[in-house]
């Protein structure tokens, strides 16, 4: 299993970063700017795939808080958040405010790049 997993880090995160790196130097985006969206990037997807899986008990079972009660894990993916169905059937969410702010900084870290580096391949153009 762990071989699978360090052969697939590569094909997983190296093939789109090397992809973006390659297409950002193509279109004479700075490097600086690149630097900046790949680790914002990598940052929001981190970040929003371990706030959308927290509550499920398989995956963290010892910070899980649905584990060993009967709360029913629920995940939402966009905005990324989990959360514990209830017996009364109310969704507690089971994230805190620091950690979606966290993810809500890379992801408008991520788009703010984005843009920048249209307006700089435009004014390039000029």
């Amino acid at each position: 299993m762990a071989l699978i997993l360090l052969l697939a880090a590569p094909v997983v995160i190296g093939m789109p970063t090397a992809l973006v790196w390659l297409l950002g130097r193509r279109a004479k985006v700075p490097s600086w700017m690149l630097i900046v969206f790949l680790l914002a990037g990598w940052l929001t997807v981190s970040v929003g795939w371990a706030l959308s899986q927290r509550a499920q008990p398989s995956l963290f079972p010892e910070t899980s808080p649905c584990y060993g009660t009967r709360d029913t894990p629920v995940s939402q993916y966009f905005p990324p958040d989990s959360f514990c169905r209830h017996a009364d059937g109310e969704l507690r969410t089971v994230n805190g405010a620091n950690s979606k702010l966290m993810f809500w900084s890379a992801a408008n870290t991520t788009l703010a790049v984005v843009i920048a580096a249209a307006l700089v391949r435009r004014r390039q153009r000029s």
